[in-house]
């Protein structure tokens, strides 16, 4: 149960009253405090909608709602405030956010500060193709499974998140969801049972008091807790402008470690991921091996063996592997030599070609032959 002193009260207040993320209230709590900012607020003759909520606020009732609600409020310098999210007080503000959150509404038994400590986000699009709620069920599954497993974390939503989370759970793994409005009820209301299940068993974590309903300030603020609480952020699937980019954008300004999934080149759901990928941005991953070796150096997580250049083949579809097989190794190939040396219809080779230029696998050359862009040969 909250212990609620004067600071711990003033800032549940302020999360009822300001939007969050707002680079301006974080400006007011360092120089004034959380009670004089209420107060000011409250005694402010203008008109502002802070000013007016702040006059409205009804201590007592927060506490009641949170305490039906089964939520807990964290502040900074808390035990169990994760020291990860210290990160946001220096970190350049995105898209007009940032800052340490003023506070955390958390419910469940695990701890923020333990569980953000082996932490990973899986995030992406909600509108998800089949292809990427596979893929974000088995990373999700892969990362959490071990006894020494990830935390998986996501937003909770429909598609990749909703996806992250039962992999996860499915696993026997634990996972975090990170909401963008308040923990008394699910949102989106159709992933209620996974809500309720996080909840009960795992934990949910919201910069929203209780009662509040999601805006899009909120999701995009909601973005950089899931960014900086986390060791490193995998994007399965996003369109050219998302969330799941947004989400990508904070990982790397925090410098957390930024990784992307491929896909086909032929979906819009995975045009986000190929770009992030191409400008450098992302680290290109096709399984849970390339996530934990990504993480392992910097000691979070179990070193792999190093397999060499080629290892991320371990996934790709044999098919695929076939026609890179069939490419001479210090020379490029056309299309039409490649498909009669497979014996293969031009179509499908070119389409092979296409997906194994997006694996980072092939390039083709000014002249339009294809090369292998990897020294080393698949065994």
């Amino acid at each position: 149960m909250t212990d609620w002193d004067d600071e711990r009260l003033a800032r549940a207040v302020l999360t009822l009253v300001c939007e969050p993320g707002h680079l301006k209230l974080s400006r007011l709590i360092s120089a004034h405090g959380a009670a004089a900012t209420v107060d000011a607020l409250r005694r402010s003759g203008d008109e502002s909608a802070w000013a007016q909520r702040a006059k409205k606020a009804d201590e007592a009732a927060l506490r009641r709602n949170a305490e039906a609600a089964g939520l807990r409020f964290l502040i900074p310098g808390d035990p169990e405030w994760p020291a990860r999210l210290d990160d946001l007080g220096n970190a350049v503000e995105v898209q007009g956010l940032g800052g340490i959150p003023v506070g955390l509404w958390a419910a469940g038994p695990l701890r923020v500060n333990e569980a953000a400590a082996r932490s990973v986000a899986v995030v992406g699009a909600r509108a998800a193709t089949r292809y990427g709620e596979a893929v974000a069920g088995d990373l999700a599954a892969g990362l959490a499974r071990e006894s020494n497993g990830y935390v998986v974390v996501s937003g909770g939503a429909y598609g990749i998140d909703a996806a992250a989370h039962r992999g996860a759970l499915a696993s026997q793994g634990e996972s975090i969801g990170i909401y963008a409005g308040g923990l008394d009820e699910a949102y989106p209301r159709g992933n209620g049972r996974l809500f309720e299940e996080l909840k009960a068993e795992h934990l949910v974590i919201s910069e929203m008091a209780p009662g509040i309903r999601v805006t899009r300030a909120a999701f995009l603020a909601r973005n950089r807790l899931i960014a900086a609480l986390t060791i490193g952020t995998v994007v399965v699937e996003a369109a050219a402008r998302s969330g799941a980019r947004n989400t990508a954008s904070w990982a790397s300004e925090l410098g957390r470690e930024v990784m992307a999934v491929p896909g086909s080149v032929h979906s819009a759901m995975s045009a986000g991921c190929h770009r992030l990928i191409r400008d450098g941005q992302a680290t290109l991953v096709s399984d849970v091996d390339d996530v934990r070796a990504l993480l392992a150096p910097m000691g979070l997580g179990p070193a792999l063996a190093d397999r060499g250049p080629d290892r991320m083949l371990d996934s790709v579809d044999p098919e695929l592997l076939a026609v890179r097989e069939s490419m001479p190794a210090r020379s490029g190939i056309s299309v039409p030599e490649l498909a009669a040396k497979c014996g293969q219809p031009v179509p499908r080779i070119v389409g092979a070609l296409v997906e194994l230029e997006v694996l980072g696998l092939v390039a083709q050359d000014q002249t339009g032959a294809w090369r292998l862009k990897r020294s080393a040969r698949a065994s």
